[in-house]
Order: C-alpha cells, then sequence, then structure tokens
C-alpha cells in the first residue's frame, strides 16, 4: 500500500487573493493524488475487485459450513468467523488478494478441544492464537518460514487434502442409502460442470440442484440445519466463559501452540503461491501481526480460528481480485448472502457439502508428487520427508507435528550430506619442504571428524600451509578442529600456518583463541 505524502503546505496568514492560495494547494493535491490511486481501485479496477470478491463468496459459504461440521461447532460459528476475519485481514494483510476465513486446516486441530471441554475453551483459544501470531509477527518469525524445505510442504498440503477427505466420510457413511447417488450426484455436477461452462460457480450448482431434489422429492437425508444453528444475526462481542486458572492454560497451551503454527504455516505457504501468480511480493511479518489481529476479533465474537484458504484464494485471484477490496468483499458478500437466506442453507443437504469437500481435497492433493515418474526422480531422502510428514500428520490430525518432524528429518538429512561436501587435497613443494593442504567446502560440527584425519602428521615435512580460501568455518566446533590440527602439528615440532581465512572464519578462529586465553 502506498504511503500518503505530508500535509499541503498552509498559506501564510499574509497571503492574499484566491489565486496564490490555489497555487499553493494544487500541487500538494496532485502530489497526493498518486498515493490515494495506490490505495483505492479506479472504476473498473474496483467493479472487478467486486465480482471476484462475489464469485468467492460463493464458494467460501459451502466449505465454511462443512468447516463447522468438522471442527464441532454451529454453521454460524464458522459463517461469523469468515465474514468477521476476511472484513479485518482486508485491512491489517499484508497480502492483498488472500482470503482469510474458518480454515480446514485448523478446523481438524480444533475439533478434539470442542469435543473434551466445548465450545467456550475454542472461544478462548482464538483469542490467545490472536495474541500469540500479533506477538510472533512484531518479532519477525514469518521469514522463518523459508526454512520449510519445499518437500515438506507438499507432505503438508498432502495430508490437509487427506484429513479434509476422510472428515467428510462420516457424512457419506452410516446415514441411509439415500446419501449414496446424492453423493455420486454432487460429484458428477462438480466433475462435468466445469468443463462446459464456467460461468456459475460448480459447488454452488451442486448444492443448489441436490437441494432442490430433496426438497421436491422430500427424501430422508441429513442437512445442515440438522447440524446446528445458522446464522441469523451480526455476531456480537463477548469474553469465553472459562475459569481463568492454571488448569485452563495447561488445557489451552497445546492446542493454541498448535492452531497458531498451522495457521501461520498455511497463510504464509499460501501468500507464496499468490506471489507467484501476480508476480508480486507480500510482507510476511504484517500477514502474521494482520492475521493475529483477525483473529483475536473473530474470538471476542465468538469466533472459531481462522487462516488463509488456499483454493477460495486460487478463485479470487484468477477472477481478478488483485487488491484489498476483493478480500472485504468476500467477506461483505457472504454476510449479505447469508442473513436473508439462513433458511434456505438450513435446508441443505449435507451429502452436497461432502461432495463439495471430497473435490477441494482432491484438488489440493499434490498428485503430481506421488507419480513414478516423479518418485523416481526425486531423491530418496527427499521422498521420505515428504512420506513421513503425511505419517505423522495423519493419526495424529495436528499438521504442525508434521511439519516439525519434517523439518528436523530434513535437517538431519541435509546435515549428513553436508558433511561430506568438505574436501582436503594437499601438494608437496618441489623442494620437499613445505606441504600446502587446500581445505574446499563447509566446515561445521558433522564435518570435524573427518578434517582432522584428513592430515598426515606423522610424515609431513617440518613447515605446512593450510589453505582455506574455498573453506567456511561455520560453527566452534569447526575452529575448535582447526586449532587441534595446529596443535597436534606444534607437538609434533612441526610449523603450520593458516592462509586464505575470510572475515567470518577469523572471527571465529580469534574467539576460539580468546576464550582459551581466558580460561588459562
Amino acid at each position: 500500500m502506498s504511503a500518503l505524502p505530508g500535509p499541503v503546505p498552509v498559506p501564510s496568514p499574509r497571503t492574499r487573493g484566491g489565486a496564490t492560495r490555489l497555487a499553493i494547494t494544487v500541487p500538494g493535491l496532485r502530489r497526493a493524488l498518486p498515493g490515494l490511486r495506490g490505495v483505492l481501485p479506479g472504476p473498473r479496477q474496483a467493479s472487478i475487485e467486486l465480482v471476484a470478491g462475489l464469485v468467492t463468496a460463493l464458494a467460501l459459504i459451502p466449505e465454511t459450513i462443512s468447516f463447522s461440521v468438522v471442527a464441532g461447532v454451529d454453521p454460524a460459528v464458522g459463517l461469523s468467523t469468515s465474514f468477521v476475519i476476511s472484513a479485518v485481514i482486508a485491512f491489517t494483510g499484508g497480502r492483498p488478494a488472500m482470503v482469510s476465513a474458518a480454515a480446514g486446516s485448523m478446523a481438524l486441530v480444533a475439533a478434539p478441544l470442542v469435543r473434551a471441554h466445548g465450545f467456550q475453551y475454542l472461544m478462548a483459544a482464538t483469542i490467545a492464537v490472536g495474541i500469540l501470531m500479533f506477538l510472533l509477527g512484531l518479532a519477525g518469525v514469518a521469514r522463518l518460514i523459508r526454512f520449510v524445505p519445499r518437500t515438506v510442504m507438499i507432505g503438508f498440503v498432502n495430508a490437509l487434502a487427506i484429513l479434509i477427505f476422510l472428515a467428510q466420510m462420516p457424512h457419506v457413511f452410516g446415514n441411509g442409502w439415500r446419501v449414496y447417488p446424492l453423493v455420486a450426484a454432487g460429484l458428477a455436477i462438480l466433475l462435468i460442470l466445469p468443463r462446459v461452462t464456467k460461468a456459475v460457480p460448480a459447488p454452488l450448482a451442486a448444492i443448489a440442484l441436490l437441494t432442490l431434489v430433496t426438497t421436491t422429492f422430500d427424501l430422508d437425508a441429513p442437512t445442515v440445519g440438522d447440524e446446528g444453528a445458522l446464522l441469523t444475526g451480526l455476531p456480537l462481542p463477548g469474553l469465553p466463559d472459562v475459569p481463568m486458572t492454571w488448569e485452563t492454560v495447561r488445557i489451552l497451551l497445546p492446542y493454541v501452540l498448535a492452531l497458531t503454527a498451522v495457521g501461520l504455516l498455511e497463510t504464509l505457504l499460501t501468500a507464496q503461491i499468490v506471489d507467484r501468480m501476480t508476480d508480486t511480493r507480500h510482507d510476511p511479518n504484517r500477514e502474521a501481526w494482520g492475521l493475529g489481529i483477525a483473529n483475536f476479533v473473530a474470538g471476542v465474537f465468538g469466533g472459531m480460528g481462522g487462516c488463509a484458504m488456499i483454493g477460495q484464494t486460487i478463485l479470487n485471484v484468477s477472477s481478478g481480485g488483485r487488491g484489498r477490496l476483493s478480500t472485504f468483499a468476500a467477506g461483505g458478500f457472504l454476510l449479505l448472502l447469508v442473513l436473508p437466506l439462513h433458511a434456505i442453507v438450513g435446508v441443505i443437504p449435507m451429502a452436497a457439502l461432502a461432495a463439495v469437500m471430497v473435490v477441494v481435497a482432491a484438488m489440493t492433493f499434490d498428485w503430481n508428487s506421488v507419480r513414478p515418474k516423479t518418485l523416481r526422480r526425486m531423491p530418496v531422502g527427499e521422498t521420505l520427508v515428504m512420506i513421513a510428514t503425511v505419517a505423522v500428520v495423519v493419526p495424529t490430525h495436528n499438521l504442525a507435528y508434521g511439519v516439525v518432524v519434517g523439518v528436523i528429518l530434513a535437517a538431519l538429512m541435509f546435515t549428513r550430506k553436508a558433511a561430506h561436501l568438505a574436501n582436503v587435497t594437499s601438494v608437496l613443494d618441489p623442494e620437499g619442504g613445505v606441504r600446502i593442504y587446500a581445505v574446499q567446502g563447509p566446515l561445521f560440527f558433522a564435518s570435524t571428524g573427518e578434517l582432522v584425519t584428513a592430515f598426515d602428521y606423522a610424515h609431513d615435512p617440518q613447515r605446512v600451509v593450510i589453505d582455506l580460501s574455498d573453506a567456511d568455518v561455520l560453527d566452534s566446533a569447526a575452529a575448535a578442529a582447526i586449532d587441534d590440527i595446529l596443535h597436534r602439528y606444534a607437538a609434533r615440532g612441526q610449523t603450520a600456518e593458516i592462509t586464505g581465512v575470510s572475515h567470518t572464519s577469523a572471527v571465529l578462529l580469534r574467539g576460539l583463541k580468546n576464550e582459551k586465553a581466558a580460561n588459562s
């Protein structure tokens, strides 16, 4: 967002005549116009943003209701949450055009908390998540997303898709035979209609047609209204009714940490996708603390946790949304559609929403990552990282656990590979009086063992030169290993000297010597 210029100069009281005042004021207005154009879209772009927001709102309604069911709360909670978060993040977020709302990933994490302790604890957790996200955003933690390997990201997305799919199975099986043809018809509409026309969103068409069929023929099938109360008015602020004790903190803390990690991770990953689609950049720290404010407000207004929604964001950007107006419009249109139509929303069959979410799960899954051609080309270690991430997430239903395990496993594999990158070669002076060792590659704790044993202490001549021009001393363990090499030569009465030390390496080596001098 462009910053507005400074205040327009105020004419001196001694200035007389309107012409002089106009000459002073108009340049200031001219300087202000580019800033205003950067903040407010023009009429043509505004119309595109509004249409994109409307299309996104239509897609938000069924998924938000489904995610509410996944979390174990009334559909009204998810709908009000989506409105509040979309409206707030439109102003506070660091990635324009990205849509944040009540998301499935956070619903999956929150579901056990709701089952065990009730909705009031979820409300308290959402407020705490907002505060933690805000603080992490101010601290700059959002930039750590660059340390998450691509294979972990793929595992994260695939695990999310599997969990979304599994969450729909209770709505497909065990509810009577009528549900099966409804789900099949919904899947057929969702898969065939986009190939015929894109004028009507396929999820909206599937929901509308299946609702018409169930109401016309009075079919006995579970509906959205059976899942709980729908949104009939604007949400009101309030505080959660939970005891202010250490036991409450003990209960909430694991869920708050997991919800924060999952929400930030999915949001920052989605922001990178939008960056690639629009060839622009986002502010990750602002997005983090902006999402924290949105979650805090959502919790105060009785909502559940929310974050960026990959499917709706892609739909918004593909529909032409590029600015904050499209995000705000998505939440505003959602509210305008739901409030007067809550009676109609209540008779939507759950089979229709299950079909929509099954397709969403299939679109979310990265099928290219499991193709035989890709698996043959991808290193075995990276495949294991992806599989480990999925294997941890699916049974635990905790996306944060899988990401942590995946990052640790990827770091261990990288360390093992990097430990063998260090290489030591040597050449003997033609006169036989000096041996020159050339050390190449990163030197750190994992490569110190091989480094120390790479020198021929017993057979080297009186003078040894160790060239570190192509090496980097990365930690104190490597500095200690080099110091050990020098002491081994000194113990044999030989002279060893180091050349080509970079500034960073020299700082570590001097720091080790100063530490030894202080301890001696």
